[in-house]
């Protein structure tokens, strides 16, 4: 069943190649739905066609972030209400939020079938993208696992804490070792500068180096920065509200440098793809 529906996915969306860009980080509170907001933002003012799928399936904060009117999500989708493009809204800059629910364990757990459900979802997609934004939940969990692999490009939010270094070790090393990803891209965030956010990023290296086979690439240092509180209260990205303070700035070249990240024209740079891989292992984690 699996099979025929990958099959049928690939005959449908051959020409769809896409960036899948997952954002993580193992701990929660560490930014990263900040990130990607705001990174997602930042790549639309530069041209590109973006969505943000918000993953946290269960919590959904995205779309409060921004101060938006859900009425419909993903939950919706899945039970056949209505169509993914149905339920997307529209963020600043044109971007396309695909928001989840929130307070739902069921969306947690995701059986095959929904699974699959979600894939064709996806296939049929009409509105056309060039970057999708993967929000991760906080943790380890298969969800979060499963997004992150299916990913081109996994970027790991840590910031100066000892249980987020913890975290984000976890989750590189179960990624690494588990799932075979070699490549993680890390954002030092919240930190006071640049030499700090280097320092963070060598704490990690320092232990990655020891005990795994990955190669880290520190790609933003994101400092800490007032404005990004101020910002949330007023549900507002802070590449907006604030546009030329100091996080603003970081987080606007993290968004050049990942416009400019090869998609690969093999499997993996297609977006029914990285929702067959989704269903694909699902399946698999099941039938073990």
């Amino acid at each position: 069943m699996i099979e025929d529906q990958a099959s049928s996915l690939r005959r449908m969306n051959q020409s769809r190649l896409i960036k899948v860009i997952a954002v993580t980080g193992g701990k929660g509170g560490v930014g990263k739905t900040n990130v990607t907001l705001n990174t997602a933002i930042s790549m639309a003012q530069q041209g590109k066609r973006v969505m943000v799928l918000d993953a946290d399936l269960g919590l959904a904060n995205v779309d409060v972030l921004l101060g938006l009117r859900v009425v419909k999500n993903l939950s919706h989708v899945l039970s056949g209400e209505c169509t993914l493009d149905e339920v997307l809204v529209e963020g600043p800059h044109g971007i396309k939020i695909a928001p989840a629910t929130s307070g739902s364990q069921s969306m947690t757990e995701l059986t095959p079938t929904e699974h699959a459900g979600l894939i064709r979802a996806f296939s049929e997609l009409r509105s056309q993208i060039d970057v999708l934004i993967v929000d991760t939940a906080a943790g380890i969990s298969d969800m979060v696992l499963s997004f992150s692999r299916a990913s081109q490009d996994i970027l790991v939010v840590v910031c100066d804490e000892p249980t987020s270094l913890t975290d984000a070790y976890a989750l590189i090393k179960i990624l690494n070792k588990e799932h075979g990803v070699f490549r993680f891209k890390i954002v030092a965030n919240m930190v006071r500068n640049m030499r700090e956010g280097q320092e963070l990023f060598n704490k990690l290296t320092k232990v990655t180096d020891r005990f795994l086979d990955v190669a880290l690439e520190l790609v933003a240092t994101v400092p800490f920065d007032e404005n990004i509180r101020k910002s949330v209260r007023k549900q507002k990205a802070i590449v907006e509200a604030y546009p030329t303070s100091p996080a603003a700035i970081a987080i606007k070249k993290l968004a050049q440098q990942a416009a400019g990240w090869s998609v690969p024209s093999q499997p993996g740079g297609h977006l029914e793809f990285f929702l067959e891989q989704l269903v694909a292992k699902k399946a698999v984690g099941d039938i073990r």
